[in-house]
């Protein structure tokens, strides 16, 4: 069982919403495509379903051409993060309308729907409407609805958003193991880098309608291919700066330098782009040999066990996170390091010419 898109691009009102595309999904697989808000998800889950037709390009359904085939001959289940229920039905029947659609015995709805109530919570609410639910508990239920469907492909578009924190963490452990185990392929759309390494599967990443990656999910975030996909990829987004290898010498912008060491002294001389995560960033020098910064402390944001600082440093816009809880004055400069270890190093391109040590041996 594959879904392939092949150089399939959809254009609207002369906006072009997914570039040519190709992206094969194999069966029992999970795939998450990430990428901010208006990068294609949710346009590419609509062709991938159906709902939309692509301007150019096939899409295949176990070899056969299913490009034209209307939403309602496949089998495919979505759910989207505004959640949609019948109102005028318990929750009981809601979940249960797609077997029935098929023709279930009563004793085959009725199994499947106490088992995919019960994984999401909902067990004492089958009797009642829709209406009479939280946001949540709606959305569980639209959830619900998937899980039983029995679908080859199941879409979903940020799914989770609207549920509270600990039924999010479970359901992400939990839905791709009942999915799998189906043999379905689960295409899964979020916003979030930490969502998509929870899901683990397969990545797709996602930048104004263009996958700029797509393998396993860890690799992906270990190796991106490109400063966009490394930006993509990270949350907050990567932070770079211009470095210029001379020699056996790294300066960046222009007042630091670093001794280039290991994989950093391979590179020809020229100029490049340096990339490190903000969880990368510290504020007291841990390791032997790290670059010390000078960088202008413009905004902090507490969260409860870390810090997020803003920075300022020659031109650029950098946010580092920090363990604990930190009382900085603002507006003043403020001395950070990174150890060179976790630098990737894009050329002028932005295409990934030497991986972060860290990334490599992991």
């Amino acid at each position: 069982m594959t879904l392939a898109l092949q150089g399939v691009s959809k254009v609207v009102g002369g906006q072009t919403h997914v570039h040519k595309t190709d992206l094969t999904l194999e069966k029992g697989t999970m795939n998450v495509l990430l990428g901010p808000t208006s990068s294609g998800k949710t346009s590419i889950m609509r062709l991938m379903a159906g709902l939309d037709v692509p301007n150019t390009g096939t899409i295949h359904w176990n070899g056969e051409d299913v490009t034209g085939m209307r939403v309602q001959d496949r089998k495919v289940a979505m759910v989207y993060q505004q959640f949609i229920n019948y109102p005028s039905m318990t929750v009981y029947d809601n979940i249960a309308s797609p077997m029935r659609l098929l023709g279930k015995t009563r004793d085959e709805i009725d199994a499947a729907v106490l088992k995919s109530a019960d994984l999401m919570k909902l067990t004492p609410m089958l009797q009642r409407k829709p209406l009479e639910l939280s946001g949540g508990q709606q959305q569980r239920c639209a959830l619900a609805r998937a899980l039983v469907k029995d679908a080859g492909l199941v879409l979903l578009d940020e799914p989770l958003a609207n549920l509270d924190y600990k039924l999010r963490e479970e359901l992400r452990i939990e839905i791709p193991k009942i999915f799998e185990e189906a043999g379905s392929i689960f295409v899964y759309a979020t916003t979030e880098p930490e969502e998509a390494l929870l899901l683990g599967g397969n990545t797709a990443t996602l930048w104004e309608g263009r996958v700029t990656q797509f393998g396993p999910t860890p690799d992906v975030y270990r190796h991106p291919m490109d400063a966009t996909t490394a930006r993509v990829f990270s949350d907050p987004p990567m932070n770079f700066v211009e470095i210029r290898k001379s020699g056996q010498t790294l300066k960046f912008g222009s007042n630091e330098s670093a001794p280039a060491v290991g994989k950093l002294a391979e590179l020809p001389d020229g100029d490049y782009t340096a990339g490190f995560r903000p969880n990368h960033l510290e504020i007291r020098k841990h390791t032997a040999g790290a670059v010390g910064f000078t960088a202008r402390l413009v905004v902090t944001e507490l969260t409860g066990s870390e810090t997020f600082i803003h920075l300022q440093h020659q031109g650029e816009r950098w946010v580092g996170l920090i363990h604990g809880i930190h009382k900085l004055p603002l507006g003043e400069d403020l001395a950070v390091y990174l150890d060179p270890s976790h630098i990737y190093i894009f050329d002028r391109t932005g295409a990934l010419v030497a991986p972060a040590a860290y990334a490599q041996a992991a």
